[in-house]
């Protein structure tokens, strides 16, 4: 992992990836600049450790933001899985969960979409980390009932709403 990036930019808003990586530098979590348009750092998390993967598009000046636990949906538990996604997607205002059809590895994705300048402004990178993260946390659990616990998905959502709500 790289760790020769000095601290966060001096202007007020960069390039996203340069932001990104100031930002997790910052915060001491460890990262990597995949290439010039791409990043990926280990951020903490309430549960696990996530990765938060962001690849910017130049082109259509969008930053999409990866979050990945770690949890991989078995052959054998993705229906369930699936009618839990739906029912948790109906609760996120921002971004969405998803599982991807090559390994089955679930995640949480969010697009932002950066003015003309194409910069990241450290407030805006902070909240977008943030959000992703505290999305990841609040349904953590429901996908662990699901897939380990043998829940059903309508009974592992209200758990993990429950849970989350006692914890405030």
């Amino acid at each position: 992992m790289n760790t020769q990036r000095e601290s966060l930019p001096e202007a007020e808003d960069a390039a996203p990836v340069e932001m990104l990586a100031a930002m997790f530098e910052a915060h001491g979590w460890a990262w990597e600049q995949v290439s010039e348009d791409e990043v990926t750092g280990e951020v903490p998390g309430s549960w696990t450790t996530y990765q938060l993967r962001a690849i910017w598009r130049s082109e259509d000046r969008v930053l999409q933001l990866l979050c990945l636990p770690e949890v991989r949906v078995p052959d054998a538990k993705k229906r369930a899985a699936y009618e839990l996604l739906a029912m948790v997607n109906e609760q996120v205002w921002l971004g969405h969960f998803d599982i991807w059809s090559q390994g089955g590895v679930m995640l949480y994705r969010h697009a932002l979409m950066l003015g003309d300048d194409g910069m990241l402004s450290l407030d805006m990178a902070q909240m977008a980390v943030d959000s992703a993260i505290s999305e990841c946390d609040r349904f953590y659990p429901a996908f662990q009932f699901v897939l380990w616990g043998d829940k059903s998905p309508r009974a592992a959502l209200d758990a993990a709403l429950v849970d989350a709500a006692g914890e405030a």
